[in-house]
């Protein structure tokens, strides 16, 4: 008998380990399959009728317009930060001449995309899962359903598709501002020569880094408008659940942001190799 439990235990050890690791396991794959099934539907209602133009208009108004002071300062300050510290680097090699392309670069990949995102999922991805919570507690979904009114056409289509439009649109803004704190910090505070800081940003920089730029801003688009569409959307409860959803929806829209730059910049190296 002492035998056998001796074997039986470690087997039920084992099982319950398997269980425990299990459990996140099935949690990231329900997560990801509602996620998906949700932006499955809203691309479906995208071609069915009635076309409320109003409702995509409003929100990329919301998510573009009302965002655009936050972009410009931060974009400037970004551009500036960026030149400041190029200066320093490049000094060490005497390559000041460098700072407008490395820091056009720069914010044309990455700095503008992922800042740009991570300013709208703080600020328009918390207000949309705010907004569509408290439409959830207060039941003015389910008043949209009795009306024969399907809240995915109404309420997450034209979220999901303006933060797809707008966030492109904001990260040129942002490239352009931060070019401008960068050239003020470069060219008149560091002395860096405006010719040369002009001239290598126009031989090094290509049209292809604004693209992949572009492309980058609208999948961030996508994944943080999502994410804080099924945070809102799904909230159970009270107050209190509202402002956590609203909690998860930046901090899961901003997760997805870092986490899908890496996978899509591998990509986009494939479509858009390096040429010197």
């Amino acid at each position: 008998m002492s035998d056998a439990s001796a074997v039986r235990v470690p087997r039920r050890g084992l099982a319950g380990l398997g269980g425990v690791l299990a459990i996140p396991v099935r949690g990231f794959f329900g997560y990801f399959g509602d996620h998906s099934m949700m932006l499955w539907k809203a691309a479906l209602w995208l071609f069915r009728r009635p076309f409320r133009l109003r409702l995509f208009l409003d929100q990329m108004e919301f998510i573009g317009v009302q965002s655009l002071p936050i972009i410009l300062l931060v974009g400037f300050f970004s551009g500036a930060v960026s030149a400041q510290q190029a200066v320093r680097a490049l000094k060490l090699f005497g390559q000041e001449r460098f700072v407008g392309a490395t820091v056009g670069l720069s914010l044309a990949l990455e700095l503008a995309p992922v800042f740009t995102a991570l300013m709208i999922a703080a600020r328009a991805g918390s207000g949309m899962a705010t907004e569509l919570g408290s439409m959830r507690i207060t039941e003015q979904i389910d008043a949209l359903s009795t009306f024969a009114v399907n809240p995915i056409q109404y309420l997450i289509t034209p979220r999901i598709v303006a933060s797809v439009i707008m966030l492109p649109v904001m990260t040129m803004v942002f490239n352009v501002i931060g070019l401008i704190g960068a050239y003020v910090y470069a060219v008149m505070i560091a002395g860096v020569d405006v010719g040369s800081f002009i001239e290598h940003f126009r031989y090094l920089t290509d049209p292809s880094d604004y693209l992949q730029g572009a492309i980058k801003a609208a999948i961030f688009g996508a994944s943080l408008s999502l994410a804080a569409c099924y945070q809102g959307y799904n909230v159970r409860g009270g107050a209190k659940e509202v402002g956590l959803a609203t909690t998860r929806a930046v901090v899961a829209g901003s997760v997805s942001v870092l986490v899908i730059d890496f996978f899509v910049g591998d990509a986009l190296g494939v479509f858009f190799p390096f040429q010197t």
